[in-house]
């Protein structure tokens, strides 16, 4: 990367004018040694500190939505068959079918290019024949003892981990490379302690170490990549380089829906960065948008409606049982809750649904405060987007000032006063609010309160936010050294623990059980949190030796499933995990009040016919001929001809045990 001249270029189509006051070059007070500005240099430190954030969650297995689209992702686990499935149908499809249920997300998921990664990966591992699929699905992964299969499986989990980790550093080095050529071009120290703060957020563990979050990893890689190239064009107009933002910006778009937010940012960041006029930073957007159209068109031929019973699954539509009024003052202060754990990521959990967010109302103190919050952002943004669009005249009109990608940074070079100020923390300020638009549920429904993951994509504005606040901050103390070494000190701090709740953090998501018995002290009031836990109980019940514990296991799991339904009365999986707990504990009759709980809310749930036979089974043995006749109608009422049902009860009926 070539150094700039000192030389200024001369415009000789028109008369050299002299530079606004505004736009003056002001020297760079804090200078660092000359190799800290090369961008090797940068993306090895970078890239070695996101490893080290997060080498140690490579032992993990797999835990929380991995179960969607790898563990129980039939498509997934056929390896290279399975890709035209992917490529083709919702991405959680496979995962319904096994329930004999449609889609329950409104607006459906169709994210399907991380999951041809995780395709592609079993490939390697060893594609699970069609044959053999079932038993597969079916496997419990269960937190304990391990059998050979899924010791395997194990294995190759860790495999994908330390692929995240890869991806999660080439995504840092990605983010350094696009902050220095847009927005931070006159000062890559800045730029690297952006990428810095990025990197060792603790809120970022979910993205990293559950494997399912790689969509967002691989979102945020084709996102930046996609403006660099936009840029590009707009500087050398190469077709080459048009063409590859294009193709880069369809490949987010199979990433996560967030590549939407492009069609704002790259306008933005043309008018606050190259100084383009407003029209035609808008007609630079054009191919962009004709690339939107084409993926709407591809995504609603594939992803069909939600189911009707979606609706009214608080799970699904966390707003549910809000009141007339609470559902839009919640949202807009769930959305402080995130800036919350951006400035302050502790606790974390895995889990924010019904009911760990209590409903509010428009005059809770939370909202108000939202509100003050986020219109303040929103009126600094458009405040200082009005004041830059007063620079791009007279900067267009002097090539002298004229600011390009190509005029890079070296530590001579200089920032650009008042409107760098200006242009940094609006875009900064726009990336943050456009992707909080895209998952605070006030205009697009995503079937969840809130995440950490979901706000992995807004840290990008923080970061730069709170790098370039830093690095002002600092440049104003003096002498030039302590103010230097103040900030010096101040990125190592934020280093330092950054790194530390990361590492910290990792081994919580081992296992779906290591995962919500330590969020459960998080989020005690969480339904699914509760449940998920009893679940692992009662699965691990079965690999204990000693028969108290065995049945310890299974009556704290009853408990908390006890909980988790007084939270969420219609909660089938709560139903059916407890008449599992049931079954291992020999009380038949308990069993049988959950089963028909069950089927009365889902009569077409797949697990019912086999745990009505057992509970048959069980009666029988105990001479209770009645009931069991009773379970065993039940068994052939959901699946006629089940054969061992009807062998069973034409046996009570030929021996004259019912009539």
């Amino acid at each position: 990367m070539a150094k700039n001249s000192n030389k200024k270029p001369v415009n000789t189509a028109t008369p050299v004018q002299q530079p606004v006051e505004e736009t003056k070059p002001m020297l760079q007070i804090l200078k660092f040694p000359a190799w800290l500005y090369e961008f090797k240099i940068q993306a090895i430190i970078v890239a070695a500190l996101a490893i080290i954030c997060y080498i140690n969650s490579v032992p993990n297995e797999s835990a929380h939505d991995d179960t969607m689209v790898i563990v129980q992702n039939e498509y997934t686990l056929e390896g290279f068959t399975g890709i035209p499935d992917i490529l083709t149908k919702d991405a959680y499809d496979s995962y319904y079918k096994q329930f004999n249920s449609g889609n329950q997300l409104a607006g459906g998921r169709y994210r399907p290019l991380s999951i041809v990664t995780f395709a592609i990966e079993q490939q390697f591992f060893g594609a699970v024949p069609k044959e053999k699929m079932d038993s597969f699905l079916n496997h419990p992964m269960v937190f304990g003892k391990k059998d050979p299969q899924e010791e395997r499986f194990n294995s190759q989990m860790h495999v994908r981990h330390f692929i995240n980790v890869l991806l999660y550093a080439l995504c840092a080095v990605v983010l350094l490379y696009f902050l220095r050529f847009i927005v931070f071009r006159n000062n890559f120290i800045i730029a690297l302690i952006a990428t810095i703060i990025f990197i060792v957020h603790p809120i970022h563990t979910e993205v990293v170490a559950n494997v399912k979050s790689r969509d967002e990893i691989m979102s945020l890689i084709f996102m930046c990549l996609t403006m660099v190239y936009a840029f590009k064009y707009q500087e050398d107009k190469q077709n080459k380089n048009l063409i590859w933002s294009l193709v880069l910006f369809f490949l987010a778009f199979l990433s996560k829906e967030y590549a939407f937010t492009l069609l704002g940012l790259i306008p933005l960041g043309l008018i606050l960065f190259n100084k383009t006029s407003f029209s035609k930073s808008i007609l630079a957007t054009i191919p962009f948008a004709g690339m939107t159209v084409l993926y709407l068109m591809l995504r609603f031929s594939i992803v069909g409606p939600a189911s009707g019973d979606a609706a009214s699954e608080i799970l699904n539509n966390p707003y549910f049982f809000a009141k007339p009024g609470q559902k839009l003052p919640t949202e807009i202060a769930t959305s402080l809750d995130y800036l919350k754990l951006l400035i302050w990521p502790y606790p974390l959990s895995a889990d924010y649904s019904f009911n760990t967010i209590p409903y509010k109302d428009a005059t809770h103190p939370m909202v108000l405060l939202s509100l003050v919050v986020h219109l303040g952002l929103v009126a600094t943004m458009i405040l200082f987007f009005k004041k830059a669009l007063t620079f791009v005249k007279p900067a267009i009109a002097n090539s002298k000032i004229i600011l390009s990608a190509k005029n890079l940074a070296t530590p001579e070079n200089s920032d650009n006063g008042d409107n760098e100020y200006i242009g940094i923390i609006c875009f900064a300020i726009a990336f943050y609010l456009l992707h909080l638009l895209m998952i605070c549920n006030i205009f697009l429904d995503i079937g969840a309160t809130m995440g950490e993951r979901l706000i992995f994509h807004s840290s990008v504005g923080f970061s730069i936010a709170v790098a370039f606040l830093l690095y002002k901050g600092a440049e104003k103390l003096k002498p030039e050294n302590m103010g230097k070494m103040a900030l010096v000190v101040i990125v190592a701090v934020i280093t330092g623990l950054g790194t530390y709740g990361c590492i910290l953090r990792n081994p919580d998501w081992k296992n779906d059980f290591t995962l919500f018995t330590h969020d459960l002290k998080v989020v005690p009031n969480s339904v699914l949190v509760n449940a998920n836990v009893a679940a692992a109980l009662i699965d691990h019940a079965d690999f204990e030796k000693d028969t108290l514990h065995k049945d310890m296991d299974i009556h704290e799991g009853i408990k908390l499933l006890d909980k988790a339904i007084e939270l969420h009365p219609t909660y089938v999986a709560s139903y059916l995990n407890r008449a599992l707990a049931y079954f291992k504990l020999q009380q038949p009759d308990s069993e049988a009040v959950n089963l028909d709980k069950v089927s009365a809310m889902f009569p077409n749930h797949p697990k019912l016919p086999e745990m009505y036979y057992n509970v048959g089974v069980m009666y029988y043995m105990r001479k209770n001929y009645p009931r069991a006749a009773y379970a065993w109608k039940q068994t052939l009422k959901l699946k006629p001809g089940y054969p061992t049902a009807q062998n069973a009860l034409n046996v009570l009926y030929k021996e004259g045990l019912i009539r």
